[in-house]
């Protein structure tokens, strides 16, 4: 299991909804980070669909996870991520490569978009702020 969560949306610190605040706040920052791919404009929240063969990045941070295995737990029912039901989750939980801004790169957790985007709008830029 991977011990570092990339983050680019509502995850975030100072961005997180009160409903995950307190498992949010147990993260430690590791560093700005990025992986290629497309962030869409969800309404509300972003959803990140990865492809490395694009040259589009997401913008993030890499955070390290708590050893409490609850955090984990509670951000998956925040996701709405269920491991024993993947195809029914609205976001995916998948390792992945991340690139570190400071180099290197780092396994780490990813919850991407388990739909198709459909006509939602890209980020430009691939830096979520708030989406609208």
């Amino acid at each position: 299991m991977s011990d570092f969560l990339f983050a680019y949306g509502t995850l975030q610190p100072g961005l997180a909804p009160a409903a995950v605040a307190s498992a949010v706040a147990k993260l430690v920052t590791i560093g700005e980070a990025f992986v290629n791919g497309v962030l869409y404009d969800l309404g509300g929240h972003p959803g990140a669909v990865l492809d490395s063969a694009s040259q589009d990045r997401i913008i993030g941070a890499v955070y390290q996870l708590p050893e409490d295995p609850s955090v984990l737990v509670e951000l998956d029912a925040y996701e709405d991520f269920n491991p024993s039901a993947p195809q029914g989750s609205l976001f995916l939980r998948v390792l992945h490569p991340v690139a570190l801004a400071t180099g290197g790169t780092l396994q780490c957790w990813v919850y991407v978009y388990n739909r198709d985007p459909g006509s939602a709008q890209v980020i430009p830029g691939g830096k979520f702020r708030k989406c609208t």
